[in-house]
Formats: structure tokens, sequence, C-alpha cells
């Protein structure tokens, strides 16, 4: 208590009463409206790696890694809205206990159950994340779930694990979890840097229960062992193919390896989301005259209503999209009007009549950035 109480001044214009929460029947189109402002005493860079979820009931959760003071261990906050996106409150908090008593400290993606699967119920949320101790010496890969809505959350698998969380080849750790279902099984897409071949690659495990978790396979996996392909994102589109987004650190821009080591963002199509290794990455580059290659951190996500592929990148305020089924020579880009953050995550909401927006959720800036704000941005597509 002591904690929410230090938080309130920082959430006094955003958060609105738990108890009784003022339901909104209609989307709104804004900008970089603050859900949480780090205090002064957060560890920089205080937030970063937004991630956002609509459950059927149409409220929205966000989450985010959380640079709190140590002790306690570090969690991911669950903040709720239910006026889609303009006021938020704090609910829970997804905390290690795994019995490692590290803390989930990096990366939390969300995901809702679609539909009934294993022991799960539909609507049954999944977060999964990072257990990593304050002096990084080791990462845990875990999952947690969720079946009230976001208020409580239990322990349910450790997915993998690896070394050191320090960023540099020749370390092992794994990370950035993304989850899926397909197949009947609950794929975890992660990176991984625990094969001495490579500085790291793109991998996934898959699981039919949440519990126990099937071998490694390659997604992305380069010959040069500098090259480190990461934060793979995947949506299914229109075809009924599956698109992954990476990042592809030491890779080309726009068919010309630079100078400066950088990381152009490319992706992969395929008919299953288990055999993007058999495929050739693409890079994304607009096909205006500004040859507009998005860098470092994206995101992906399709509206089906528009029959349009949109992803995000960690440098621009731009988004990028594609109504061509991915085909490489037609990608443009489009503006939001929302900051700059490192991974944004995208998502297209609903209203009770069907109306629509892009949830655009930033947690700020890769330090030196200090005391970042979450901000979420709801932005109007017609006429993209």
């Amino acid at each position: 208590m002591k904690l929410l109480r230090s938080l309130a001044p920082f959430c006094a214009v955003v958060c609105a009463s738990p108890a009784s929460p003022q339901w909104s029947s209609s989307i709104a189109f804004f900008n970089n409206h603050t859900v949480f402002q780090s205090p002064p005493d957060y560890t920089i860079p205080g937030t970063l790696y937004a991630r956002t979820l609509q459950l059927p009931d149409s409220s929205l959760l966000a989450t985010w890694e959380n640079y709190s003071p140590e002790p306690p261990p570090v969690y991911f906050p669950i903040f709720r809205s239910t006026d889609y996106g303009s006021t938020w409150t704090e609910i829970s908090r997804v905390e290690d206990t795994s019995g490692n008593n590290f803390g989930m400290r990096y990366q939390p993606f969300l995901y809702l159950l679609p539909r009934d699967w294993s022991s799960w119920k539909a609507g049954t949320i999944f977060v999964a994340g990072s257990s990593i101790p304050t002096d990084l010496s080791t990462t845990d890969i875990q999952l947690y779930a969720s079946t009230d809505n976001g208020v409580t959350w239990q322990f349910t698998s450790s997915i993998a694990q690896g070394g050191r969380a320090i960023p540099n080849n020749g370390e092992t750790p794994v990370w950035e979890p993304f989850l899926m279902l397909y197949n009947g099984q609950l794929i975890c897409y992660y990176s991984d840097q625990r094969d001495p071949a490579n500085g790291q690659k793109l991998v996934h495990q898959a699981s039919s229960d949440g519990k126990t978790w099937a071998e490694v396979v390659d997604d992305v996996a380069y010959s040069n062992y500098t090259a480190r392909p990461g934060m793979t994102t995947v949506a299914q589109i229109g075809s009924g193919d599956f698109i992954m987004t990476y990042e592809y650190g030491g890779g080309p821009v726009d068919g010309v390896f630079p100078v400066n080591y950088t990381f152009p963002v490319f992706y992969k199509i395929a008919s299953d989301p288990t055999q993007f290794g058999q495929v050739e990455g693409q890079s994304i580059v607009t096909t205006d005259v500004t040859r507009t290659v998005p860098v470092s951190s994206p995101y992906i996500i399709y509206d089906k209503t528009e029959n349009m592929i949109i992803v995000s990148c960690g440098t621009l305020s731009e988004v990028f999209i594609n109504k061509a089924g991915g085909d490489v020579a037609s990608w443009e880009s489009r503006s939001t009007g929302e900051r700059v953050s490192y991974t944004r995550s995208l998502r297209i909401i609903h209203d009770e009549k069907w109306n629509k927006g892009l949830l655009i959720a930033g947690g700020g800036k890769l330090p030196p950035s200090e005391n970042n704000t979450v901000t979420v941005g709801v932005v109007d597509t017609t006429g993209w």
C-alpha cells in the first residue's frame, strides 16, 4: 500500500477509481495520453515495452516493464481502461510467484485466449515475460494466467531459461516472448542467444497445455554470427497466411549493408507459423521516393476489415501499411501523431457500435532516457 500511495500523484490525472469504473460507449481519437508517469525514485529508464489487450467486455488492459525501486522485486503492473484508453486504473500486478523470487523484469506480453484450449476457457489471459534477478545473472521466460479478467494471476510454467540478461554476443539470455494459439498449440516465439553458432536467433516452442513445452524450433537464424534478428511479432492476414516481423541486427538497409550496425525491420510470410524457418526474410521499404526503411523493435497487426497490414517501429512516429497481402513492392507510410517509443504495440480496438481505432501504446525510449512515461493514443485510420 505504501507504493500505491506513492504513485497517487502520478496517476491522479489519468486514473479513475477502481471501485466505480466509468464505462464509455464509444471510441474517441486522441494522441499521447499518459497512462503512467514513472516516479523520480524509479531506476532508469523508469518504464519501457508497453503492451495492451482488449477484453470481450470492451475494456482494455495495459502492462509494461516497470523499474520500481528494489526490494521488493519488480513486477508487471496491470492497468485497466473502461473508456477506450482515455483513463486508466491499476487493478493488479503480475509478480514472480514461480519460486525464483527474482521479479518480473523484462518484456511482458499479453494474450487473450480466443477459444477453449486444453483445460483453459476462452477469455483466459496469459502473460509471458522474463523473470530476472536484480543483478541480471539469469533469464527465465515464464507464463502466468488470469481467469478473472486480469484481477489475479497464477504461475503456470517456465518456458525457456538462459544466461545473463545482457544483449551482447557471447552471452546466453532468452527474451522477448510473443504468444499465439495455432492448431491446438500455444506457441511462444522468443529471441535466443544460447546457440554458440549465433549471436542471437529467433525460435519458438509449442505447448498443448501451457505447462510443458516442446523442443526449440528455429524461425530466423543467419549464417553470420554477428547478425542479431530479434523481437518476433506475428499476425494472420486475409489470405490465411501468417506474417512475422523482426528487427535484423546487422542487416541491409534497402539492399545495402550500411557502415554502422543497424536494425532494419524485416518480415516473413508462411502458410504455417511454425515453419518460418523455411522462408527467406524481406525488408520493408516504402515505394515512394523517400524509400523509407523502418528501423528497430517492430510490432505487426492485421486489420481484417480493411485487409491492411500495419507495422510500427522504434524510430519513427509513422506506421507502415500494406494492402496487398505483404507484397514487397506495396509498403506505404502513414502519420499517427504518436510519439516515438521503443517497441510500440499496436491493436485494432472496437466499441459497442463496432466503430474502430488503432490503439498505439509506448513505454518510452531506451536509456539514457529516464523517468519514462507510458502513453497511449487511438488513431483514426479512415482513408488509409
